[in-house]
């Protein structure tokens, strides 16, 4: 019996869920996160009533689900609000190119470092609690875990891409029950469940000084990480002992540390473009092919690569900065002031060189989301997102058609039509 979104479980059988989880926070009596190899992390259930002292916290847990619905509430007729940006690209209150000031941390960063170098800020000069977000786990280094970061040291040895799934919002416990503020840093669907919990719950909104969402092209399975490994030589993932998907340079290469089977430590490494483009990306979860949001749009900064220009041999990283909210902006400001971030203002035009293809994608999901439609699969719910006109806009007529026919086919393959056999 096919279950419809009026719950998790229904959700989650709709590969609708993000994996963020942000259900396992507000439930944890009814959800824990786990990983499915060929889906990503996904919520177990764990208490199969929703009647009692079990309702609420379920309800509220489908009330703050990005992989559901999201739905912007800012102000449209603001005038700091970029308005040539706020259709595509969300809010956007000022935009720049930076690294942090820390060269260790720009090296070892995904691209400029410019996550690190906030959250360094925020832990040394803002006296906030820690910062809340994901690393590789230390006994399987190919699946992350949510962890605290406190020091620059903690920071530094987490630094780097994940091109894995991830919950950070399982551990948005931490925030609550702090006494200071935290910096939250995810994806973009983290910062949205972040977000639509802290509506939930005062003492996490009080805690939630800063959310800090990095751009994402969607998350690939496990599955996609052993592909990969699978390439470099890795037979056993338990022959890992460090996985880095990026960093380390810039963009910088996939590396892998193992030990082969006669038990000699070996290194290996593929290129971003090698990794990413033909390995895991085919295997980003189905959620993320609906996605209107790349760029993190709910977040307070958003910080990307600027894509916009080739990247030479050997050339330090450099990260785009976004500020989407004025607690964002103050922020960034007074981490260029103290020397923590090395920014400078660029035109609006630079996003959209950086991101070509993303306008395209947003209007794509129109024909997707109408695609789904016409087999009867289900699909999120957006507000304030805009789609068509990109469809109208963007797409040539075959891709237009491909968007929706093509969307339909897979739906189909994937036994998500509402005909298909359960």
């Amino acid at each position: 019996m096919r279950r419809s979104l009026s719950s998790i479980e229904g959700i989650r059988e709709a590969q609708l869920c993000s994996g963020c989880g942000t259900c396992s926070y507000l439930a944890p009596q009814q959800f824990r996160m786990v990983d499915d190899p060929e889906f990503g992390r996904r919520p177990e259930s764990l208490i199969a009533s929703s009647h009692g002292d079990d309702a609420k916290p379920r309800s509220e847990a489908l009330a703050a689900c990005p992989g559901a619905a999201l739905a912007h509430d800012f102000d449209g007729g603001d005038p700091q609000l970029h308005a040539d940006l706020l259709e595509g690209f969300g809010p956007v209150r000022q935009l720049w190119e930076g690294h942090a000031a820390d060269g260790a941390l720009r090296f070892a960063g995904s691209s400029g470092g410019a996550s690190s170098a906030l959250a360094l800020f925020a832990l040394e000069h803002m006296g906030y609690a820690g910062v809340l977000h994901t690393a590789a786990r230390p006994d399987a280094p190919y699946l992350n875990e949510t962890v605290v970061s406190r020091t620059r040291s903690e920071l530094l040895a987490r630094t780097g891409s994940r091109y894995a799934p991830a919950s950070p919002c399982e551990g948005l416990h931490h925030i609550e029950a702090a006494d200071r503020p935290f910096v939250f840093i995810g994806k973009p669907c983290d910062v949205a469940g972040a977000g639509m919990a802290s509506r939930l719950r005062p003492k996490l909104a009080a805690n939630l000084g800063l959310t800090i969402a990095f751009f994402c092209a969607g998350t690939p399975s496990t599955a996609g990480t052993l592909a990969m490994l699978a390439a470099m030589g890795v037979d056993d993932p338990a022959q890992v002992r460090d996985l880095r998907y990026r960093g380390n340079g810039w963009p910088g290469q996939a590396t892998v540390a193992f030990d082969d089977a006669a038990g000699q430590a070996q290194t290996r490494s593929m290129t971003y473009q090698a990794t990413w483009g033909g390995i895991l990306s085919p295997r980003v979860q189905w959620r993320c092919r609906l996605c209107v949001d790349h760029t993190g749009e709910f977040a307070d900064v958003a910080v990307g690569d600027p894509w916009y220009r080739d990247i030479e041999e050997g050339e330090s990283g450099s990260s785009l900065v976004l500020a989407r909210t004025a607690r964002g902006r103050a922020f960034v400001l007074a981490a260029i002031e103290a020397g923590y971030l090395v920014a400078t203002d660029v035109p609006d035009a630079l996003l959209v060189a950086s991101q070509p293809n993303l306008l395209r994608t947003r209007g794509a999901v129109w024909g997707r989301l109408l695609g789904s439609r016409l087999v009867g699969s289900r699909v999120p719910r957006y507000s304030r997102l805009p789609t068509f006109r990109f469809w109208l806009s963007e797409l040539s007529l075959g891709q237009k058609f491909t968007s929706v026919l093509g969307t339909a086919r897979r739906c189909l393959q994937r036994g998500l039509a509402a005909f298909s056999a359960p």
